[in-house]
């Protein structure tokens, strides 16, 4: 079966994460996505990250499914002419290289362009490639506290606090693949090719603007809440049976769902009690509700109450641990958390595709070892046959 993007060929030469997290969920959707490495050591995260001898990483694992090995040696004139071949018969390139990077080696935008008008050439940042700040570098966290966001999270009497779920990084890549797909879509009118970008800095700030509009309509600083939601009460985490560190659930009563929620909790008169009734009264007695509503919590577990209330209609989620999302029986069956075997590893667990279509599911296939695919990609892209691929890697080139 076709798969949505079947037919699109990607270069990645990304590492670490915001790039390899963008060319992973575009080759889940079907996108022929060649992972283009130096042929010594590869991605960085391959090793840097390891976490097993004799194995690549499992942070590497996770983000290079789906995909194929070419290794080319780009600072050799050989390998440069390889990949001007690759490029002329590719869609598009996927970068994420500190400023300057491939205009240093002599394949910048302006040069693959002329090579093949229609490449769509892919560029992440830190900062961007313009700006005051264009020439810094940037990691999840500084993209995260230039963003904003780590100033709006957390709790108020603590400093600002860094999101351990990689907005910075994989928010950045999903913001890639949509403006990838974007590209796609106007070649298909113009036969133009473009140059993509996307600054991990710009993506979180795209990612916080509830926070940016909360700053307007207050004209100061967005305050640090913890785990309250606006003004929504109940609207925050409570303590469950046992009592561990992650025994907790949070809850999002909107004002329809309180009378629900009261007869759940087999508490119906707090529906009409005078410091409850309304979301005003609510918020100014929130304490007092919070303290009630803790009280009941603490009687069961927080997947039982997740249980009760969801079935009361009321929006509650049990604060489960990694372990327990990897467990997860809802998350298997939707294929979110699936198993795959690595030849150097044996089985991991690792995630899957988020985008469910249902012409074209997605199917996971396992990552690739270093230069896994250079042989039979430089056969069928360049026309180079073994003896000469054996040639290349005597020579260093792949």
């Amino acid at each position: 079966m076709n798969q949505a993007l079947s037919g699109i060929r990607i270069i990645d030469m990304t590492h670490n994460q915001a790039g390899p997290a963008c060319a992973q969920i575009l080759a889940f959707l079907g996108a022929d996505v060649i992972k283009l490495e130096e042929p010594k050591g590869g991605d960085v995260a391959r090793t840097v990250h390891a976490d097993r001898k004799n194995s690549d990483s499992l942070f590497f694992l996770l983000f290079n499914a789906n995909k194929r090995s070419l290794t080319l040696n780009l600072k050799t004139d050989e390998g440069k002419r390889l990949f001007k071949e690759v490029i002329k018969q590719s869609d598009v390139l996927l970068e994420n290289f500190g400023p300057g990077a491939l205009d240093r080696l002599g394949l910048g935008y302006e040069v693959l362009r002329d090579i093949n008008p229609r490449l769509i050439y892919a560029t992440i940042k830190g900062f961007g490639s313009y700006g005051p700040h264009a020439h810094f570098k940037s990691y999840e966290p500084v993209a995260q506290a230039m963003g904003g966001a780590m100033s709006v999270t957390g709790f108020p009497e603590n400093p600002p606090t860094l999101v351990l779920p990689a907005i910075g990084d994989s928010g950045t890549g999903m913001h890639m693949a949509i403006g990838i797909l974007a590209a796609l879509q106007q070649r298909h009118d113009t036969g133009r090719g473009q140059h993509v970008e996307v600054s991990m800095q710009d993506a979180v700030v795209n990612l916080i603007r509830v926070s940016l509009r909360d700053h307007q309509r207050n004209g100061a600083p967005m305050p640090r809440s913890g785990n309250q939601l606006g003004r929504t009460v109940p609207g925050t985490t409570y303590p469950c049976a046992p009592g561990g560190p992650n025994d907790y659930v949070i809850v999002l009563a909107q004002p329809q769902m309180w009378r629900a929620m009261t007869k759940a909790m087999d508490r119906p008169e707090l529906a009409d009690d005078p410091r409850f009734a309304t979301p005003d009264s609510r918020w100014e007695n929130r304490e007092a509700l919070d303290r009630i509503v803790g009280e009941w919590t603490r009687l069961h577990t927080k997947h039982e109450v997740m249980s009760v209330l969801g079935d009361a209609g009321v929006p509650c989620g049990a604060c489960q641990d990694t372990g327990e999302v990897l467990a997860d029986p809802h998350l298997k069956a939707r294929e979110m958390i699936v198993d795959i075997d690595y030849p150097t590893r044996g089985t991991y667990q690792t995630v899957g595709c988020p985008v469910k279509l249902s012409d074209s599911p997605a199917t996971l296939t396992r990552p690739p070892l270093l230069g896994e695919h250079t042989a039979e990609l430089l056969n069928a892209l360049c026309g180079i046959d073994p003896d000469e691929v054996k040639r290349l890697r005597e020579n260093g080139v792949v």
